[in-house]
């Protein structure tokens, strides 16, 4: 019996698990630390979205065709996934940022002012996750990675 798989989730998967280590390893090499939530968080260079998107969008082009309804789909499919990684969840790691560097600051500059109670609960709060969109580039870099998955992922 010949070993079968699915070629165009199998792209998808392996773009996106690629993208992944990437980002992982450019996080420990420019930050000299190593962070395992990278292995899996969104955020970052490369995107992991769009290179999982993309992957699977060309291996249905080269699996289906790119005439066909499933190409159409997976098309439309990655335009929203790219464009909301560089919209809405940007902008939401944006404002992230922004709130935690607000919050640091108000603990530094009214730390002779807070109460032994709010203290607690300042030193309790949770920053927000910061990684959360992309820049154009990284997802470029993430649509090129996943173009290149697809095209070497034996069939």
């Amino acid at each position: 019996m010949a070993f079968s798989y699915n070629y165009v989730l199998a792209s998808g998967v392996v773009g996106w698990a690629a993208a992944q280590v990437i980002k992982t390893l450019l996080y420990t090499f420019t930050r000299h630390t190593f962070k395992a939530e990278r292995l899996v968080g969104s955020g970052g260079m490369p995107s992991s979205h769009s290179s999982l998107v993309t992957a699977a969008l060309v291996a249905t082009g080269i699996h289906n065709g790119v005439e066909s309804t499933e190409f159409a789909l997976a098309f439309i499919l990655a335009m929203i996934v790219m464009y909301d990684a560089m919209g809405v969840r940007r902008a939401a790691g944006l404002h992230a940022q922004e709130i935690n560097r607000m919050n640091r600051l108000f603990d530094f500059k009214f730390k002779d002012l807070i109460d032994t109670e709010s203290e607690e609960s300042s030193k309790k709060r949770k920053e927000l996750k910061e990684f959360l969109g992309h820049n154009p580039l990284e997802v470029f870099v993430g649509a090129v990675l996943g173009v290149i998955i697809a095209l070497v992922m034996p069939r």
